[in-house]
Order: structure tokens, then C-alpha cells, then sequence
């Protein structure tokens, strides 16, 4: 497959991978997702996939399939163990994993948040509680901006703002392991919210700066009144709350009081995102689809063909804002599976790029198989094993970046 000759591309595009922290490096102790674990809630993530000691050459493994862009995280648990405390040692342990980054000639991107607390954080109601963005989290992205903003090429402050809300407060058994609708919908308009004001703050470095909202096209399965109501409250959660905050400054959720920031419309540079599947909407509910789509091991239909209703849907929403594929994977033992649904996804973003639409790059998620929250290191998604062994699919996105 990597003897086809590459797609055309604009110059510039970003070739890039992605991961997180404690996907990584394991939970630090001062996290909350390291007490979720001790409490038998999680597989033990233990000291990651070794990347902690392994960046250097992790990264010149993907200047030499020809990325030059990675996006990771640095945890906020790690630097700041307990509130005000600041851990110095693992301040200069991601400044050199940044500036190893950079040695090597990848471009690093940093997200702030990707889906754990630390503990403290957690304790004082994380970000259910709107005046901790203002008592913790306007402090946090102001020491994140003055340590690192001249160590990175990009920012993503907040990974997944509409995913994480979901899966902590509406019962997807991730801590605090709540269940409760209203809590949700809060957790969504303040992570909203929490993204938006890093954004506007991380800009005035002058890096760009990324969203990265979990996208999936909604298709309805029947022709049902209450799937076409479920329907228009799945795209309102999950698209407009991030979309209209960038766009007009507003969020509407269902059921709630509207929330007006003027001040955090056009927040962000480029309006990045993930995809990894499209949801259907049957009876009321979600469902696969296509129903009779083969399933990642994550149980979701494999359907590279809803990335193209992705950008289409961004397109007409934003026509002037530039886009970004922030993650794009599967979780397969099937190397062959990955290698189509890379090249699949790769000519779907060139195509799209043919019609007009403004895509920056396309990040794979992700580089090295790491550790995947609940089910711990039996998901495979990277291009490379965790015994650091390239697989066959990582040549079908060299085959594009070099020769782009």
C-alpha cells in the first residue's frame, strides 16, 4: 500500500502523531485517575509505555517515517502534586522532553488537560465548581504559558471537551463516577468554557493555538420522531456547545439557561478535532453505525467514510476557519485494518482539501501503543509497538509525509 503514489498536499501541512501523559508516563499518585485505579476502577497504568525514558528515541522514530509534528500532554498532577507545590524535577523533565522534541526536528504541541486531575484539583470539585477556572485553572494555564510557551510550537489546551464531561458525569465510569444529567450538561459548558479562556490566554504567546473537540457524525438508523429529537440533543452536546461558544460566544445546552461569553468568541487559531466513528440514532438511541460495519476493539464501527461528513459539517459551519485532524486511529490487533483505514482517512482528507476546505494536517493517533483508560494495554492503536517495533501501517502516512 505504500507504493501508491501520495496525494497532493499544501505546503506546510502538519504530519503529526499524538498521545497523553499518563497514556504514557502512568499516574503520578497526586492524580485522581491514580486513586481510580487503586480503587479497582481501572487497570493500573503503571509507569506507561516507557516513554518517559524513551522520548528521545521515540521522536527520532517519527522524524524518521517523516512527521514533524507530536502533540502530548504535561500532566498538572505530575507538576503540581499539591496545591500551590510545584515539583521541579518533573517541570524539567517535560522542558526536556520539549526541547528534545525540537532537537530532533518535531514541532511538540501541548495539552493541558487530557481527561485527569490531580487530586487536589479534584477535591475542591474540579470543573464542576465555575470558580475554580478563575481559582486554579486561570493559574495553571499562567504557569504553563510563562514555563513552556517558549518550548512549544502549539497549544491544545483542553483534549475532548465534550468526551471528558460524558464519560466522568453521565456514568462512563471514569472519576468521579457520576451519573446525573444536570452535572453533566454543567461539566460541559465548563469545560467549554475552561478551553476557550486557556485559548485566548495561550495566543498571546504567539503559537497557535488548537481546539480539539471529539466529533462524530449522528446518522439516523429510522425515521422515528424521537430519533430525530435524540438526534438534533446529540449534536447539541457534542457540537454546538464548543462551536457556537468559538463562533458567536454563546452556549444553549437543552433544558438550560443560555451562557453569553462574547468575550471567548474566536477563541482558538484553527478548530481541531478527533474522529474515530460515527453514532446512529435508532429508537431513540444510540446505536452503531453502520450497524453492519466491522468493529475496532473498542467496539465501534469502523467507518473512515464519516470523517468526510466531519469536514463537510465543519466546512459549512466555519467556511473561514482552518481545520485540523487532531486524531485519527483505530484500535486494532489487525496492522492491515490500520493500514487501509489510515489510507482511507488520508485520501478522504485530501479530497477534502481538493474541494476547498481548509485542513492544516492530520495527526494519527497515536505513535507508540499506550495505555487506553479502562482497557488498559490491550487496545492497540500506534503505528509503532511497545516494544518499539515499526509496524507496517506507519508506511502509509510516511508515504505521505515525506513525499509531500
Amino acid at each position: 500500500m505504500s507504493s501508491k503514489l501520495p496525494h497532493q498536499w499544501p505546503d506546510g501541512f502538519l504530519w503529526g502523531t499524538g498521545a497523553s501523559s499518563i497514556q504514557t508516563e502512568g499516574a503520578p499518585l497526586s492524580s485522581d485517575w491514580w486513586r481510580w485505579e487503586r480503587n479497582g476502577n481501572a487497570p493500573l497504568s503503571g509507569t506507561g509505555n516507557g516513554f518517559a525514558t524513551h522520548y528521545k528515541s521515540d521522536f527520532a522514530a517519527l522524524q524518521q517515517l517523516g512527521l514533524t509534528h507530536h502533540r502530548l500532554s504535561i500532566e498538572w498532577a505530575r507538576i503540581e502534586p499539591e496545591r500551590g507545590k510545584y515539583d521541579l524535577r518533573a517541570v524539567e523533565h517535560y522542558k526536556s522532553m520539549l526541547t528534545a522534541a525540537r532537537d530532533i526536528g518535531i514541532s511538540p504541541w501541548v495539552c493541558l488537560h487530557h481527561f485527569s486531575l490531580p487530586q487536589w484539583f479534584a477535591d475542591e470539585g474540579g470543573f464542576l465548581n465555575r470558580d475554580n477556572l478563575h481559582r486554579y485553572w486561570s493559574r495553571h494555564v499562567e504557569f504553563m504559558a510563562q514555563t513552556f510557551g517558549d518550548l512549544v510550537y502549539g497549544w491544545k489546551p483542553v483534549n475532548e471537551t465534550n468526551y471528558y464531561p460524558m464519560a466522568a458525569y453521565k456514568g462512563r465510569g471514569w472519576p468521579p463516577g457520576i451519573d446525573d444529567f444536570e452535572t453533566w450538561m454543567t461539566a460541559v459548558e465548563n469545560m467549554q468554557i475552561a478551553s476557550a479562556e486557556a485559548a485566548i490566554r495561550l495566543k498571546q504567546i504567539g503559537k497557535p493555538v488548537s481546539s480539539v473537540f471529539g466529533l462524530s457524525t449522528v446518522e439516523l438508523a429510522d425515521t422515528l420522531p424521537s430519533s430525530k429529537t435524540f438526534q438534533d440533543f446529540v449534536y447539541a452536546v457534542n457540537w454546538d456547545s464548543g462551536l457556537d461558544l468559538f463562533r458567536d460566544g454563546e452556549i444553549h445546552l437543552p433544558g438550560r439557561e443560555p451562557v453569553y461569553r462574547p468575550d471567548l468568541a474566536g477563541s482558538f487559531d484553527i478548530i481541531g478535532f478527533s474522529y474515530y466513528c460515527a453514532l446512529g440514532v435508532k429508537d431513540g438511541q444510540l446505536v452503531r453505525f453502520p450497524e453492519n460495519a466491522p468493529m475496532s476493539q473498542l467496539e465501534y464501527s469502523i467507518w473512515p467514510d464519516g470523517l468526510s461528513l466531519v469536514l463537510e459539517r465543519l466546512h459549512n459551519e466555519l467556511p473561514t476557519t482552518p481545520l485540523l485532524i487532531a486524531e485519527y486511529g483505530i484500535g486494532t490487533e489487525d496492522d492491515e485494518q490500520r493500514a487501509q483505514y489510515l489510507a482511507d482517512g488520508l485520501r478522504i482528507t485530501a479530497d477534502a482539501i481538493g474541494r476547498g476546505i481548509d485542513v492544516r494536517g492530520f495527526f494519527h493517533w497515536t505513535s507508540v501503543d499506550n495505555y487506553e483508560w479502562l482497557h488498559g494495554y490491550d487496545v492497540k492503536f500506534g503505528i509503532i509497538d511497545d516494544e518499539r517495533r515499526v509496524r507496517p501501517s506507519a508506511a502509509v502516512l510516511a508515504n505521505e509525509a515525506i513525499n509531500s
